[in-house]
């Protein structure tokens, strides 16, 4: 009997070294990597040896025979992506790290930030017996979106956390809280503290909506919503007041959307005993809100969500989860093959959002609506939002309104920006400058290497490029340089 991987994968690849036969896939060389919502275990040369689930920092992978009923999906979930791939019986061609790896003078690297990003690379760095690491971080409490970006409800995907968590603790690890580098530590100072500098901070501001209204007083980001309820340090306990709301409406169909629509919508003692905040689990309790629409742009083949998070909607008892949009929007979404993720919807009702009928008699106290083909014009009300105007015609009345199409970064001065990207620019995480020239000494991972795309595990293998770009420019530096590691903490009185 084989295993198979759920909801919380991670895809930070962790599994894949240990695996005996070769049977996780997609591998970071293959060109699917990345663009899967999950690896994925193949059934038929599972050995059933069970290293993976031990791997695994999110518990994610389970025995078949195993699994519960709301995940027994996923075992044809695994099996279907090797519906038409075949076996797979060779290892692909190992990567190594440096050859002088153990022969590298002792060198110094500022972190700045300590996520996933800034962890996944701390993790490689330390390979290294001459590393040391100082983690630099505006919050007074470590772990960046691994412990305010994920919804406290998803236990297991925040078992990452604790997988970073010994990390601090390491002997060779120094750690500076509510430093804000750029406001408290400039740039320049920092690189004259390190002998390297690795930028991971993230995406912390929102894509931009130019529509009527957007602005009113209760439209916000959903980003506020997921620091309200994680409690982030910047977000108040009162930023949220769901006094009176009945509908809110989610402008976005993401992966944070669908977080955001599942905790609004949630029974609150089955949020007990998870990490949400206390305000937030008060202000649920007293909670009035009857209904959620996520609004999507596009139809259900373009869905932003992954199944996964769709899955863990469809199967959550006690709340109705119903479909609307154009006509063909039911058919569109039954003729999905089972990856798609708005496959999970096949099974909903279809409902009419014109009615601007809270929660129609469909059998539950709540629901949640995917509204399909639904590209906001405007968000209507005088003194506070009253409801959202779609490009369609359909008026959908709401109480809250909430902004979910993406993050991007922000610049910070000092540090050379890619505007398009809302990144640093960077070529492999090299930092480099408006003319593509290397600012020596500093490096990006992450969100801020990329930009605001993949979840935690995608920036395992993004970070391990960043170093190993990092531990190559030590291996090619002069003699005169090679000498100077090391010895800049000395000169800076550190």
């Amino acid at each position: 009997m084989a295993f198979a991987i759920t909801q919380n994968c991670c895809n930070d690849a962790s599994c894949l070294s240990v695996c005996p036969v070769n049977c996780i896939h997609p591998t970071p060389d293959e060109p699917d990597f990345g663009h899967t919502e999950s690896l994925y275990i193949d059934p038929r040369t599972c050995i059933d040896c069970g290293a993976c689930a031990d791997a695994c920092p999110v518990d994610a992978i389970t025995r078949v025979s195993r699994l519960p009923a709301d995940q027994a999906i996923y075992a044809e979930i695994n099996a279907d992506y090797y519906r038409d791939r075949p076996v797979v019986a060779e290892w692909a061609t190992p990567k190594f790290p440096p050859a002088a790896i153990n022969t590298m003078p002792r060198f110094d690297v500022a972190i700045v930030g300590t996520g996933p990003a800034a962890c996944y690379a701390a993790q490689a760095l330390l390979r290294v017996p001459s590393s040391r690491i100082t983690f630099y971080d505006r919050l007074r409490v470590p772990g960046g979106l691994a412990r305010f970006g994920v919804a406290p409800d998803h236990t297991g995907t925040r078992r990452i956390g604790e997988h970073f968590r010994s990390m601090f603790t390491h002997p060779r690890v120094t750690m500076k809280l509510g430093v804000d580098v750029g406001v408290d530590v400039s740039h320049a100072t920092l690189s004259e503290r390190h002998d390297y500098v690795v930028y991971a901070v993230g995406a912390d501001t929102d894509r931009h909506l130019d529509i009527p209204g957007i602005d009113l007083p209760g439209s916000m980001s959903a980003r506020t919503v997921v620091g309200w309820y994680t409690g982030h340090p910047d977000v108040p306990a009162d930023a949220i007041d769901l006094t009176g709301v009945r509908r809110v409406t989610i402008i976005g169909n993401g992966n944070v959307a669908l977080d955001a629509a599942r905790i609004l919508t949630a029974d609150p003692e089955n949020l007990v005993g998870t990490d949400i905040s206390p305000h937030a689990l008060a202000a649920l309790r007293a909670s009035t809100v009857s209904e959620v629409v996520i609004a999507a742009r596009r139809g259900p083949e373009h869905a932003a969500f992954t199944r996964s998070e769709c899955q863990a909607l469809v199967t959550r008892r006690g709340v109705e989860v119903a479909v609307s949009g154009p006509e063909g929007t039911k058919q569109s979404i039954e003729e999905l093959p089972m990856s798609a993720p708005a496959s999970a919807l096949q099974n909903a009702a279809v409902v009419d959002l014109n009615d601007n009928d809270v929660v129609p008699a469909l059998g539950s106290a709540r629901r949640i609506v995917f509204g399909f083909g639904r590209a906001p014009i405007g968000v209507s009300g005088s003194q506070r939002v009253d409801g959202v105007e779609f490009e369609d015609g359909t008026v959908v009345a709401s109480d809250l309104v909430l902004l979910a199409i993406g993050y991007r970064g922000r610049p910070s001065p000092g540090l050379p920006f890619d505007t398009a990207k809302g990144a640093i620019r960077n070529v492999g995480g090299r930092i480099v400058d408006d003319n593509d020239a290397r600012v020596p000494g500093r490096y990006v991972v992450g969100w801020a290497k990329r930009g605001a795309t993949g979840g935690i595990g995608d920036n395992k293998v993004d970070s391990e490029e960043t170093v190993e770009a990092l531990l190559e420019d030590i291996a090619d530096a002069p003699p005169s340089e090679r000498r100077r590691l090391g010895r800049v903490k000395l000169r800076s009185g550190r």
